[in-house]
C-alpha cells in the first residue's frame, strides 16, 4: 500500500465523526449548542492549559504562534482590501476573515495527535493560539468592520475562558510548574475528546444544509479555496525554505507544526460570524462544508509530497 493510501486511512475517521454527528443530531435530536458550550467551556480550556504547561518554551516555539498571527492578519487585510466591494453583500468581508485562519482547533488538533508525538502535537495545540487571537482581534475586526468597534472585539475576546486557560498555563510554564504524571495522564484524554466532539459538531451543522440552491456562489468558493487550499501551503512551504536557507530560527519539527497549520480546511467560525453579519450564512456553511469534504483529498496528499511527517 503507497504511503499516500496510508495517510488517507489514517485521516478517515476524522470524517466518520462528522457522519457520528449528522446522525446524532438527524436521529438522537443531539443539540448542537450543548455540545459547542461543551467544547467552549470545559473540554477547550483544559486541552489548551494542559498542552501550554507541557510544552517546552523556547525562542522557536514562541515565535511561531506570533508568525502565525501576523502573516494571517496581513492576508486578511489584504484580501478585505481586494475583494470587499466584489459583491453587494458582506461577502467580501466574510471572505477575508476566511483568508486568515483555517480549522486548526476541532480539524488541525485531531490530525496533530494522529501524526505528531505527544510532545509535538502539544506544540501544535500551543500554535492553535495564533488562530484564537486572529478570530477574536484581525478576523472580527475584518468581519464586522463598520458594524463594530475596537471595544466591542475586544469584550467579545474578554469572554472567552480558553484564553485564561492559555495565561495560567503559559504562566505556570515559566514558573517551572509541572503536572504530576497521574494528572497528565488523565487530562491528555481530552484532546481526542475534543477532536471527536469538534468534528462531530460540524456534523450537527450540516442539518441547516437542506437547500443549497443559491448558496452556491462560485467566485466566492473559488477565491476562498484558492487561498486556502494552494497559498496558504505555498506560503508556509515558501516560509520554510528562507528559514532552512538564511534565518535558521526553527527546526524540522516545527516546519511539521507550520505545515499541518496551513492545509486544514476553512474554519467553523466562519458560519458564525455570518450569522453575526446576516451575510448568508448559508453560502459560508456550504463553503466550509464543501472544503471539509474537498480535505479528503488535499490533506493526505499534501502530507504525501511533504514527505508522510
Amino acid at each position: 500500500m503507497s504511503l499516500f493510501f496510508i495517510i488517507l486511512l489514517k485521516v478517515l475517521p476524522i470524517y466518520i465523526n462528522v457522519i457520528l454527528g449528522f446522525l446524532s443530531s438527524k436521529y438522537l435530536k443531539v443539540q448542537r449548542e450543548s455540545v459547542a458550550t461543551l467544547l467552549i467551556y470545559i473540554l477547550g480550556p483544559i486541552v489548551v492549559f494542559s498542552a501550554t504547561i507541557s510544552v517546552k518554551i523556547d525562542f522557536a516555539v514562541a515565535i511561531l504562534p506570533i508568525f502565525l498571527f501576523i502573516f494571517g492578519s496581513i492576508l486578511a487585510f489584504s484580501s478585505l482590501t481586494i475583494f470587499k466591494n466584489s459583491w453587494n453583500d458582506p461577502s467580501g468581508n466574510i471572505l477575508a476573515f476566511s483568508a486568515g485562519t483555517g480549522n486548526t482547533g476541532y480539524f488541525g488538533i485531531p490530525l496533530a495527535v494522529i501524526f505528531f508525538e505527544p510532545q509535538l502535537a502539544d506544540i501544535f495545540i500551543f500554535t492553535v493560539l495564533a488562530s484564537l487571537l486572529y478570530e477574536s482581534t484581525s478576523g472580527f475586526y475584518v468581519t464586522a468592520k463598520g458594524n463594530f468597534t475596537v471595544k466591542e472585539s475586544l469584550k467579545k475576546m474578554s469572554r472567552l475562558p480558553i484564553l485564561y486557560a492559555f495565561i495560567l498555563g503559559l504562566i505556570l510554564n515559566l514558573a517551572g510548574f509541572e503536572i504530576p504524571d497521574v494528572i497528565s495522564s488523565y487530562t491528555s484524554q481530552f484532546k481526542g475528546a475534543y477532536g471527536i466532539l469538534g468534528m462531530m459538531m460540524l456534523g450537527m451543522g450540516l442539518m441547516g444544509l437542506k437547500n443549497s440552491e443559491g448558496n452556491f456562489d462560485i467566485k466566492f468558493m473559488s477565491i476562498t479555496y484558492i487561498l486556502k487550499f494552494v497559498f496558504w501551503p505555498l506560503a508556509m512551504l515558501g516560509f520554510i525554505y528562507l528559514d532552512k536557507t538564511f534565518l535558521h530560527f526553527l527546526n524540522e519539527d516545527l516546519y511539521k507544526v507550520m505545515f499541518l497549520f496551513s492545509i486544514v480546511p476553512l474554519a467553523g467560525n466562519t458560519v458564525t460570524l455570518a450569522v453575526l453579519l446576516n451575510a448568508k450564512p448559508e453560502k459560508a456553511s456550504l463553503a466550509v462544508f464543501l472544503s471539509t469534504v474537498i480535505s479528503v483529498i488535499t490533506i493526505p496528499l499534501y502530507i504525501y509530497w511533504y514527505g508522510g511527517f
